[in-house]
């Protein structure tokens, strides 16, 4: 394997649209951990989601950057970095946007722990096994966010020209979905900070990804891989396009190398 570390995207990459490893891509990440190659999780999932996913072997195997890159775990290393927005920018935020839209559906991600400003059931649109906290208004100001989470807001371009230069403004899940996280935390920040801690050279990772915050992480690594279900802007900086998720695309790949 000429590459030391394999950075894997979880949803509609690792995972399957029902949110599972499948045998051939867990038999392709098991033999990567044999070869001693390291593997990094990068997702926009907090981690009581990525713990769901996961085998206890890969939790106890793998790095994690959770929320885009606000959140860093690196057990082996001792790696723990958590890059919040603050909470008098996220207030600012949070009056932006619901100023814009009063019905928007808002939620913030705070150290593992989900609010949201009114009631909604996720557990399918979001194939997730809880619901959000529901906070008041005033109380969701007060947070210092991992992430904030907003759909059903039409005015994107108007809240990432706002906000742009202070923050990670992301529209993902083919426009259904906006992710905000601290301007400092990005996949490719935090992806960088651990191969540089555990002494892997960047050109010597190879990405695998479907969405747009995968974008950075596709410029920095040694070689990037596009799944087949990507969205067209990152096809279009891969060095390679493999399978979808759901045909096995991470392990077709892997299994080239190794």
């Amino acid at each position: 394997m000429k590459y030391a570390g394999v950075v894997l995207d979880l949803d509609g990459t690792l995972l399957t649209s029902q949110k599972l490893i499948s045998d051939r891509n867990m038999k392709a990440i098991q033999e990567l951990l044999v070869r001693e190659v390291r593997i990094i999780f990068a997702t926009a999932r907090p981690p009581r989601a990525v713990r769901s996913f996961l085998s206890e072997s890969l939790l106890k195997a793998g790095s994690f950057v959770y929320y885009n890159g606000a959140y860093i775990s690196c057990a082996y290393s001792g790696l723990d970095i958590h890059e919040s927005i603050d909470a008098e920018l996220s207030s600012e935020v949070i009056d932006f946007c619901v100023n814009l839209n009063p019905d928007i559906e808002l939620g913030l991600e705070v150290k593992d722990e989900w609010y949201s400003l009114k009631e909604v059931d996720y557990t399918i649109r979001m194939n997730v096994k809880e619901n959000p906290i529901v906070k008041p208004l005033e109380e969701l100001r007060k947070y210092e966010a991992s992430k904030i989470l907003l759909t059903g807001l039409n005015n994107y371009e108007e809240l990432r020209e706002r906000f742009s230069s202070r923050l990670n403004v992301l529209l993902t899940d083919h426009g259904k979905l906006i992710q905000i996280s601290a301007l400092k935390a990005s996949k490719e920040s935090a992806v960088s900070q651990l191969c540089q801690l555990i002494g892997i050279p960047m050109d010597k990772v190879m990405v695998f990804g479907d969405d747009n915050n995968d974008l950075g992480l596709f410029k920095v690594c040694g070689w990037s891989v596009a799944m087949g279900n990507a969205v067209e802007e990152l096809k279009l900086i891969a060095h390679e396009i493999t399978d979808t998720n759901d045909n096995d695309g991470v392990a077709m790949i892997i299994e080239r190398y190794l």
